[in-house]
């Protein structure tokens, strides 16, 4: 796991005028506590921490130097803006070496189900409790061939070495349902319709399969003559 060192400074200012003369500065108003010492504020610098999440996920171990002091430390909450998502603040958990730590690592799927099978994910992420230096960054789940009902759950994760997991071991975390066939989708969405009072228009196709073969009533024809040659047949009569 990579170890990403930030440069902190210590804020004497606070409230939301503070925090903004901190962001426009290039930085990030954070909190550092843990290990009962209190709660000490301070600023990372914005750009190298935003590449320290991106490079080592959310679980990243940062090396907070402050006033030449080193320290280890987890982000425990981010607060990003919800429209540039630049970061706004940041709480910093100190960590030691070799200390047990409680994160929530995100699932990451590969592979591709069977070919009549959906997935279903239940889960995002799972607790695990592992070393705070050694936290993993993802948890991979394949799902190579998986079919309707060969469900994954968290008891069947594979987790690093010398972690534990603290999610309920049945939780689900994806289930794999089989594909409604054509005639089951038509139904639903029949009775979708019906529930909402819609009413299908007839198809052209289902009218004539209704009608079936019409065939005309024979007109009386009499003799073979025209109107007109019986009429002048009468007259000369």
């Amino acid at each position: 796991m990579a170890d990403f060192r930030l440069d902190a400074e210590t804020r004497t200012e606070f409230g939301k005028g503070s925090a903004r003369r901190t962001r426009r500065a290039g930085r990030v108003p954070a909190v550092l506590y843990g290990h009962g010492q209190d709660v000490v504020h301070l600023s990372l610098p914005a750009r190298e921490f935003a590449a320290a999440l991106r490079n080592g996920g959310t679980n990243v171990l940062l090396t907070i130097v402050l006033e030449g002091k080193e320290q280890l430390a987890l982000t425990k909450a981010v607060q990003r803006d919800p429209l540039t998502r630049t970061h706004e603040h940041v709480d910093l958990l100190l960590v030691r070496r070799g200390e047990k730590t409680t994160v929530d690592v995100p699932i990451v799927v590969v592979g591709e189900p069977g070919p009549d099978s959906i997935p279903n994910h239940q889960l995002n992420t799972v607790s695990i409790e592992a070393d705070a230096t050694r936290l993993p960054e993802s948890i991979e789940v394949d799902v190579t061939g998986r079919t309707a009902g060969q469900n994954i759950t968290a008891a069947d994760l594979v987790l690093p070495a010398g972690s534990t997991l603290i999610t309920d071991p049945e939780a689900l975390v994806i289930g794999f349902l089989g594909a409604p066939t054509a005639e089951a989708l038509e139904a639903e969405l029949a009775e979708a319709e019906a529930e909402a009072g819609i009413e299908r228009e007839e198809s052209d196709e289902a009218k004539a399969e209704g009608e079936g073969d019409v065939v005309p009533e024979p007109q009386d024809q009499g003799s073979g003559e025209s109107m007109d040659s019986a009429e002048k047949s009468a007259d000369n009569g």
